[in-house]
């Protein structure tokens, strides 16, 4: 099949951007918005609306394989890249990625991602947020062209060896955290609730006091309400690295918090993601394997799960060879060519790590079923539900993605008759 045009156009994603630093550094709540000045160059105000780039690689017989370009909420936090603006995109694929696309045969998805996606070290490189959303499209317009599913196209092409079925589904509260962990615990969500505990004083709490009463909190209103007893999810709270800043980066008093954080989450397996901000990543690293250690150490079971200055597919490499986490956040907007998430997942998945197929709430529904289809095909570990805060709107679209999913590529094993059409790309 040839490409015959690439089309793009902006769009809305399913939450908004956000200066971490700002939050962090104290900027208050006026609403839904926050109060003060933004800190992280590129932004005009601490919240902003997300936005995003379809693009749209038209084929010769008419079909169109969908991609969308977008950022995760806190840009330029953490060694990611400036907030992403539309026109730019959209300017970037026109002069760059329609003339090198237009008139190629699609045979195959691999090779033409790993050219769009580019060298590592090249200055020039496409920006991450530019080659997702091209790399998705790609994949779609591949699995058009052969009549399977974007995830059989992973499977096969990647030679990945794992039966294409749901992974578990992580869900995120946003600052709505005991009404929206009812929502969960009614749809019986796999992982819960990432909490959003991005600041001291009104969510971590200066000792660490409101985390651990709203652990307690969690860890009972699971077994209050739920209608099945043998639902135990797993408890996934990100911390945004204000244990660090209330404890001072002081490895054994954090150490010991965690293990109480523990305590607070019994019966259930917790695991904590971004502890602690070390700045860099050669630090964060360091600092994380030195955690590690003393959890193991002092017998505490709780998971660390990497997130910051681990964007990159480099990034993962050097964090997975060290072995500085539990579980691997393969944040998809961050590392660019969604060939990449690929390549990570596996990776992960390949050392004993858990690998997380992440990313974020500022994303859409056309990239959320991208990764759905990745997280399946690649084995993960866990898979967000995403875009948005509200719960059940990113649940259903990478739940009921990944069942039917797995439901058409089970057919098309025991059967031969299943026709090309009846496959949702």
């Amino acid at each position: 099949m040839r490409i015959v045009d690439v089309i793009c156009v902006p769009g809305r994603t399913g939450f908004y951007r956000d200066d971490q630093m700002a939050i962090r550094a104290g900027a208050g709540h006026d609403g839904f918005l926050y109060t003060g000045s933004p800190v992280t160059p590129g932004f005009r105000s601490v919240r902003e609306p997300g936005e995003s780039v379809s693009v749209m690689i038209v084929l010769s017989d008419g079909q169109v394989g969908v991609g969308d370009c977008a950022e995760v909420q806190y840009s330029g936090a953490g060694g990611r890249e400036r907030v992403f603006h539309a026109d730019a995109a959209i300017r970037q694929i026109s002069e760059r990625v329609a003339p090198a696309l237009v008139g190629r045969e699609l045979y195959s998805f691999r090779e033409l991602a790993e050219q769009i996606d580019g060298d590592p070290h090249d200055p020039d490189r496409l920006p991450a947020s530019v080659r997702y959303g091209v790399t998705q499209a790609l994949l779609h317009a591949t699995s058009l062209t052969h009549g399977v599913t974007m995830a059989e196209i992973v499977r096969d092409e990647y030679d990945t060896g794992i039966e294409i079925l749901p992974v578990p589904l992580y869900a995120q509260t946003g600052d709505e955290r005991r009404i929206n962990v009812d929502k969960m615990i009614l749809k019986e969500v796999d992982v819960l609730p990432h909490g959003l505990i991005n600041n001291v004083e009104t969510k971590l709490g200066v000792d660490g006091g409101l985390l651990k009463d709203y652990v307690s909190w969690l860890s009972k209103r699971i077994r209050t309400v739920r209608l099945n007893p043998d639902y135990n999810p797993r408890l996934h709270i990100d911390t945004y690295g204000t244990i660090g800043i209330a404890f001072a980066n002081d490895l054994d008093r954090i150490a010991d918090y965690i293990g109480e954080l523990e305590k607070c989450a019994s019966p259930f397996k917790l695991r904590i993601e971004h502890p602690i901000d070390a700045g860099s990543r050669d630090a964060q690293i360091g600092v994380f394997t030195a955690l590690r250690a003393l959890l193991a150490k002092r017998s505490i079971r709780v998971e660390l799960v990497v997130d910051e200055w681990c964007n990159t597919l480099e990034d993962i490499e050097a964090f997975v060879s060290a072995r500085a986490a539990d579980v691997i956040h393969v944040k998809t907007p961050d590392l660019g060519g969604i060939n990449n998430t690929i390549t990570a997942l596996l990776l992960v998945r390949a050392s004993g790590l858990a690998a997380f197929c992440g990313g974020t709430c500022n994303e859409t529904d056309i990239s959320g079923r991208a990764c759905a289809h990745v997280a399946m095909a690649c084995g993960a570990d866990q898979v967000l539900a995403k875009p948005g805060m509200g719960v059940d709107e990113g649940l259903m679209i990478i739940g009921n993605e990944m069942v039917r999913t797995a439901a058409l590529a089970a057919a098309r094993l025991s059967t031969s008759e299943l026709p090309p059409s009846a496959v949702a790309g």
